[in-house]
């Protein structure tokens, strides 16, 4: 089959890539290096002729929930009217596990992209996942000082290849309104995650955990960001992750 993916370039679109042609699909990248802007609609209908199914791993970095919303609902409602214009017959959204209650900051945004998706044309598939390992580092490598200060945080971090390959499997099968929640192996809270990767990488940096305000970080705090019981449960640990060629070494 022929599979398009929306942001295929990067942390969990370019695994998603690997993985479809692994398993022997035809694969297309959506993005604005190839012609196919999600935000402007520019080139979409274009690039998903043929398509049988999109997969949307498209993503902003904000904790302004009023620039989340509006990057989400807008990529959604261009993806979804290229591809019914197209003829996709599945489009599948990566969001995240457990946001039901956290309707604020970022997870507002994903909470929007479901909502748009539900409503939509396309037949669809949510599929939600935890934090992936490499979240840790991201936060890392966007604050700078000998001091990081981490969110409390509690998760089940999963690996961004294994969500990848979630997503194509998802992807393959018929639309399902929502597929069964993907998470790690183990239970990890952030602040600790952030040490083991900079001890890892021999970086000597000190960092703080600290309790955000407010519902979002009520919600980061609570516990719910690591799934239920039911969820599919990845194999790759953290710690076997920073050894693999997946994790970006901090300097």
């Amino acid at each position: 089959m022929r599979i398009a993916v929306a942001g295929g370039t990067g942390v969990v679109g370019r695994h998603a890539f690997e993985a479809g042609r692994a398993a022997g699909h035809d694969v297309v990248v959506l993005s604005r290096s190839t012609g196919a802007d999600v935000i402007t609609g520019v080139g979409l209908v274009d690039a998903l002729q043929g398509a049988d199914a999109v997969i949307d791993v498209t993503n902003t970095t904000t904790l302004s929930a009023a620039k989340a919303i509006s990057f989400f609902e807008a990529a959604t409602r261009n993806l979804l009217a290229a591809e019914e214009a197209a003829g996709v017959g599945h489009h599948v959204a990566l969001s995240i596990v457990g946001i039901d209650g956290i309707d604020s900051s970022y997870y507002a945004g994903k909470l929007a992209q479901e909502r748009a998706v539900a409503a939509g044309p396309v037949p669809f598939t949510i599929a939600r996942a935890a934090q992936f390992h490499e979240f840790a580092g991201q936060l890392l490598a966007g604050m700078s000082g000998p001091v990081a200060l981490m969110p409390k945080l509690l998760m089940r971090p999963v690996a961004a290849r294994e969500v990848g390959e979630h997503l194509v499997r998802v992807a393959s099968g018929a639309a399902a309104g929502r597929a069964r929640d993907l998470v790690g192996p183990r239970d990890e809270v952030l602040v600790d995650l952030a040490r083991r990767q900079l001890a890892f990488d021999g970086v000597r940096r000190r960092v703080l955990g600290v309790r955000l305000p407010g519902a979002y970080g009520k919600g980061l705090a609570s516990g719910s960001l690591r799934g239920g019981a039911d969820a599919v449960q990845g194999q790759i640990t953290f710690d076997e992750w920073l050894g693999n060629e997946d994790h970006p070494r901090e300097k």
